[in-house]
């Protein structure tokens, strides 16, 4: 028995995108709770419990992330997604699913880093979390933007409502 592909995304995807969304931009847009933390740790000092606090919101905000990200997944597995727009062209079809395989990973190597840096003291992978892939999840976020207003405005799909209304 073949199941058909939903014509948009369910209301509970929608909720996990959106949530999932402002989790991230939280941790990007405020992580100097968990920065002053890491400052004061390195220098060799005593963190002040204010020091504690915040940086601990910005890991118990990445461990909400992780799993929601993975009620999401299941929730993708069990209820599919929506085709993709058949007048996008191939090469920008690809690079759409690219985009959105590399925005799973980062959703999860993003919360998985942080905690092996600041619960394990995995020093590398707190460099690797705060530079490298911060900078590169902006970018794939960036790119993800601009992917769905080129659909909106560009294509005219119904790509963005599919994920926003409905």
């Amino acid at each position: 028995m073949t199941q058909s592909m939903p014509s948009k995304y369910s209301p509970m995807q929608r909720l996990l995108h959106w949530t999932i969304a402002l989790l991230i931009f939280l941790n990007l847009l405020f992580p100097d709770g968990m920065n002053a933390w890491h400052h004061v740790v390195r220098q060799g000092g005593k963190p002040s419990a204010d020091d504690v606090s915040a940086a601990n919101i910005h890991a118990y905000v990445g461990i909400a992330i992780l799993v929601l990200a993975m009620l999401r997944l299941g929730v993708r597995f069990i209820q599919g997604v929506p085709d993709e727009a058949a007048n996008e062209p191939a090469l920008f079809r690809i690079a759409a699913r690219l985009a959105h395989v590399a925005l799973y990973v980062f959703i999860f190597a993003m919360p998985l880093s942080g905690i092996a840096a600041y619960y394990f003291g995995v020093e590398l992978l707190g460099s690797v979390h705060a530079d490298i892939l911060k900078v590169m999840l902006w970018a794939l976020i960036v790119a993800h933007v601009v992917g769905a207003l080129a659909h909106q405005f560009y294509w005219k799909t119904d790509v963005l409502r599919r994920m926003t209304i409905g």
